[in-house]
Order: structure tokens, then sequence, then C-alpha cells
């Protein structure tokens, strides 16, 4: 606490903490504002999160620059082994409340944010980084509710075989209502292919203010989200545009998946007035939306939960 003092930083209150550490705000006298402040206590974590996860998460953040990306202003360790993560602070917190508050947003509003995160989602991928984690409570948003991706705790660079294709991932990571069937089954995936589907429940939560799947029975749930069954509630109107969009991020088969490129190109994101075909209507069937009221509450700019606690975490295999 002395060697942060020291360093310019005063701590006031706890945002949020996780099973490793806790994430408080601070005042920083250089750069005259408040910073959110990830601090773990490395005496108290186990040797897989300090040696696997913790590093990873360090140089995500450390090679990681864009406006839609939280900011990361200092990283250090204190004599007493505390890892210190000065970060932009979220001040609207994270879009999940921001959503509970306010409720759907409108499509123009949505379209502005979803383009925030899908550009930072890109950054990622062209930098061969997935984030295997992405969720409303990992969206900040600062003063002017543009979108900071944040929470890299999940993330893992890529790598490549000898013919150039993306070595696949084994390990189930993040939240089982944002994570993509193949995650949830254990087949062995490119976490990127994946994060496009974590995108498709955000947008989905946007718009809709509602999660698309329950994810209460995450055997049903699977079940109906490999049928491609998505339900899109007639209390809301959307543009045909939406929909396809949400119906292509939520793709059950991933070879069918769209990349970001393919995402950022898509017409909603284009223009608000192109119409192409509607979707089948087998998509409109199974209302099986969830209230985000009914969803556990969780924190923002939260200190991550270790994988193996992690809310229908399984780790299976290399990660």
């Amino acid at each position: 606490r002395l060697d942060f003092t020291l360093k310019g930083y005063s701590l006031s209150a706890t945002l949020g903490e996780g099973s490793y550490g806790k994430v408080k705000s601070a005042y920083c006298n250089k750069l005259k504002c408040n910073v959110a402040v990830k601090i773990i206590d490395k005496r108290k974590t186990p040797q897989d999160f300090l040696e696997r996860f913790l590093p990873r998460e360090i140089a995500a953040l450390k090679r990681l620059h864009h406006p839609s990306i939280i900011k990361t202003y200092e990283i250090f360790e204190t004599s007493s082994g505390k890892v210190y993560i000065i970060m932009e602070l979220g001040v609207r917190g994270d879009l999940l409340d921001y959503i509970k508050i306010t409720g759907a947003m409108k499509e123009d509003f949505a379209r502005l944010k979803f383009q925030q995160l899908a550009s930072a989602i890109k950054h990622c991928h062209d930098s061969d980084l997935a984030h295997r984690d992405l969720k409303c409570e990992n969206i900040l948003l600062d003063k002017d509710l543009n979108v900071k991706l944040s929470d890299f705790g999940f993330s893992k660079p890529l790598s490549r075989d000898e013919n150039g294709r993306t070595i696949l991932s084994k390990t189930f990571c993040g939240s089982a209502a944002y994570a993509a069937p193949e995650v949830l089954q254990g087949i062995p995936c490119d976490p990127k292919i994946s994060d496009i589907w974590s995108l498709g429940v955000i947008l989905y939560t946007m718009v809709y203010a509602l999660m698309p799947f329950d994810d209460s029975n995450v055997r049903k749930m699977i079940y109906i989200q490999k049928q491609h069954r998505i339900p899109f509630p007639k209390s809301k109107y959307l543009t045909t545009e939406c929909k396809d969009l949400i119906y292509h991020l939520l793709q059950p088969d991933v070879s069918q998946r769209l990349c970001i490129d393919e995402v950022l190109k898509h017409s909603w994101l284009q223009t608000p007035k192109s119409h192409i075909p509607t979707p089948p209507s087998a998509a409109e069937t199974g209302e099986c939306s969830q209230n985000l009221h009914d969803k556990k509450p969780e924190h923002k700019q939260e200190a991550k939960t270790h994988p193996a606690e992690q809310e229908g975490q399984k780790e299976n295999g290399s990660s």
C-alpha cells in the first residue's frame, strides 16, 4: 500500500472482487484523473493462474492499443508480491448495468456501440489474439458512453501450425450464456470464431434487453442453439438487417459463421436504409429469451475469478 502511495496514487472505493484480487478506483496525481486499479496478490493465487493466465493478460494489455479497448497506463509489482494493473476507468459502469437501467437500445445507437465493439475485436483478431470471455459485463462505458472492451484474463495468443492454420483451443472459458455451442460441448475450436458467437449474444442483448438463450439448463440450451432457433420477440420492432446480422452471428455451424471482417461489412453496419432478405421463419420460432434481471449480478471492472471456478467452467486439455 505504501509502495502504491509513493507512486502517486490514492486508492478509494472497491469496484469489484474476484477470487484472487480486487479492482479499486484510485486518483492518479500524474494523470490528474481517476483510474481503475486491479490488484492481484500473488501469495494468494494458485500456481496455474500465475504461470498461465496472469502473464497472458499482462501481455495482451501491453500489446493492444485501440480507442475501444480499455487503456492500460502502468503495470508494476511491489516487494510484498502484489501486482497492480492501472487502467482507464469505465466511469459509466458496464454494458449490462447500462441496459438494465435504460432498457433496450434504439437500433441507431446500438449500431454505433456494436461498431465500436466489433472494431475492438477486429484489432484483437488481427493481432492473433482471441478474447474468449466476451460478455456485457466486460464491456465498460466511458463518460460519453463509448465502448471500452476490458478483462483479458482469458485471452489467448493464437499459434499456427506448419500450414499456417490456427491451432485449435480445447479450453472452455467464460460464461455459459455467452459461450458458443462448440465451446460448451468441448469441441476443439478456433477461439476467434467462438468470439463471434459471443458478439451475437451481446448484440441481441443490446437491442432486446434480454438474453437470447436461457442458460439455466445448458444441455437444453445447446440443443436449441444447434437447431439455429433464435427467438425474435414480436414485442419490439427490429429491422430485417439487424435480425439478419444476429442470425448470422449466432450460427451454430462454425464453417458458416462470419469472421470479424464480414461482420464489419454487414449491411446493418453500413447504412440504416439497405434491404436484404429476411432470415427463414424457423429463426423466429422458440421463445427462449431470458430476462436480464434473472441473471446473477456480476461486478463491473471485476478482478477475474480463476478459470476453474468460473461459472459453468470446465477445463479440459490444454488452453
